[in-house]
């Protein structure tokens, strides 16, 4: 037998063992004068100095407000200064913060309300076709254990920061002194195999040094310009975005309140940026901007891809055509803080393109067989699991699922299929989990299925990936129809908007009378994807096609 599919991280570089405010006011300290936060859409430019001024104002406000270390506070919105501050403002003073999904509808935003038991939302008031203001009144009597609801920009932001006064900045610091690097800080819904999504629980000290570690294997200091269009409730934008901006004394540029491509480019060309952050999608439409080559990318040398494969020929234009030498392929999720491999700027393309790296320091990695639990020799496929100090606290409030996730030795079964090499290069080759990744959203079936089932007029339904040219895979819904009922691709599709995030909603509807089984009675969950893409013509569709 071969060398076995194991590595551990490099150490020779410590794990910051501190709070994220302490760390953060130790940017603070070096970096006073220079910028921290550009929001372009909303005309913010900060430095850290100024930046601190308004965590702290926050900070105060939401002690004033009673929320004691702990306490959940749910953040609901894209991204927007305001995002920041809560980020920075609960870190400083001990509350946990929910992430949030902008694109969740009444029925996730009270379920993730009350499964956190949250006492406090913060939310945008809206955001393109979506009334947050709207849906929160409809679910508010559902959620009783909120006290207050925030939205930003209006009257209740300003009442909010009012309260201020009342609390001192001495006040917040000997709060901030009290915390420790393992106290739980973040609450991050994440799409399982087995219906409603679970909080992964997170820390200080897993967020504060996954983001360091990022912004250290792309080379950050505090000259750097991080270009961060995506989104801030997910670990790619508040971890590796923010945390690994912060952490290095870089700047945070935000281009707008969601992913558009032109914006990206202005605020790279404008801002001058070094990095750029994107799931491949991303970085597709950007280099598909008609009048692209009008755009002076030349500040630019590294970045992250990450979400999803990324395709040889999208790598090599945007080395080539964006600049971005030194661009970076990570992999994770959001249970590991998220990342646990890392490609280098010294790795060749086919390493970029055929793998995700190596393993990130202080972090265990292994291929494991999914049936025997035992470590398999390298070039061999199993299952991706990590352990070390990235791992998440927990599922909140859901042992028994934690404990199917993490097992007695702390490994996090990420059931994620992988190859190791020889030189620990792992590519990910595919999932034991039933998901369906659309353009670096994970989304249960189960989930949806779940919601379907509600529909009067469905009796059954599967639901399915199946390859999408622009977002790698999109959801496809079998269903079998009550007796006399008639369904259709838009009765199906109207029954969910407004009601489950739009990347949930069935791109396909397909209305069977029967679905495959084996002869133990299971659904071949395969032959429907099968016969989707047949009946739906999608043969050579997909990421790499």
């Amino acid at each position: 037998m071969g060398e076995l599919s194991y590595a551990a991280g490099p150490t020779t570089a410590p794990l910051l063992d501190r709070t994220i405010d302490a760390d953060f006011r130790r940017a603070v300290e070096l970096h006073s004068d220079r910028e921290a936060l550009v929001v372009r859409h909303q005309r913010i430019r900060w430095t850290y100095a100024e930046l601190d001024a308004h965590v702290d104002q926050l900070a105060r406000a939401l002690m004033a407000s009673g929320l004691s270390i702990g306490d959940r506070v749910g953040l609901w919105s894209p991204n927007r200064y305001e995002w920041v501050l809560v980020q920075y403002a609960t870190a400083r003073i001990g509350a946990i913060m929910v992430c949030i999904n902008p694109a969740y509808r009444t029925h996730e935003l009270e379920f993730a309300l009350n499964q956190s038991g949250c006492s406090m939302l913060l939310a945008a008031p809206d955001f393109k076709s979506s009334d947050y203001r709207a849906m929160w009144h409809s679910v508010a009597a559902q959620c009783p254990g909120i006290r207050e609801a925030v939205f930003f920009s209006e009257s209740s932001w300003d009442a909010l920061l009012d309260r201020a006064e009342s609390v001192t900045s001495t006040e917040v610091a000997a709060r901030s002194a009290s915390l420790s690097a393992d106290d739980p800080i973040n609450i991050q819904y994440t799409s399982g195999t087995t219906g409603l999504p679970k909080g992964a629980t997170l820390t200080h000290r897993n967020i504060l040094n996954n983001g360091y570690f990022v912004g250290e294997a792309c080379g950050y200091t505090p000259d750097d310009r991080v270009c961060i269009p995506v989104p801030f409730y997910h670990c790619f934008g508040m971890v590796m975005g923010n945390l690994g901006s912060t952490s290095h004394g870089a700047t945070m540029v935000i281009p707008n309140d969601a992913f558009e491509p032109v914006s990206v480019l202005q605020a790279v060309a404008e801002e001058r940026c070094t990095s750029l952050y994107g799931v491949p999608t991303m970085f597709i439409a950007e280099l598909a901007v008609p009048d692209f080559d009008s755009y002076d990318l030349s500040s630019l040398r590294t970045g992250i891809m990450a979400g999803s494969p990324c395709p040889v020929e999208v790598m090599k234009q945007v080395i080539e055509r964006m600049n971005m030498d030194d661009v970076t392929i990570a992999y994770g999720m959001t249970e590991t803080s998220p990342v646990s491999t890392q490609t280098s700027a010294d790795d060749s393309i086919d390493k970029r393109v055929g793998s995700v790296g190596r393993v990130h320091p202080h972090v265990e990695i292994r291929i494991a067989d999914p049936e025997t639990g035992a470590t398999v020799p390298r070039g061999t496929a199993g299952e991706f699991q990590t352990r070390g100090y990235s791992i998440m606290l927990g599922y909140w409030n859901e042992p028994e699922k934690t404990a199917q996730a993490i097992d007695a030795e702390g490994w996090m079964h990420t059931g994620d299929l992988a190859v190791m090499d020889d030189d620990g290069y792992v590519n990910i080759t595919g999932r034991i989990k039933d998901l369906i990744i659309r353009g670096g959203e994970n989304i249960s079936p189960r989930e949806i299925e779940e919601f379907l089932y509600a529909h009067p007029d469905i009796v059954d339904v599967q639901v399915v990936g199946v390859p999408d040219q622009r977002f790698g895979e999109a959801v496809c819904a079998f269903v079998r129809a009550r007796e006399g009922a008639s369904l259709t691709t838009d009765t199906v599709r109207d029954y969910c908007h407004g009601r489950i995030a739009h990347y949930k909603v069935p791109k396909y509807v397909i209305c069977v009378d029967e679905f495959p089984m084996t002869v133990t009675g299971k659904i071949q969950k395969y032959l429907l994807r099968d016969a989707a893409i047949a009946e739906l013509q999608l043969e050579g569709f997909g990421p790499t096609a």
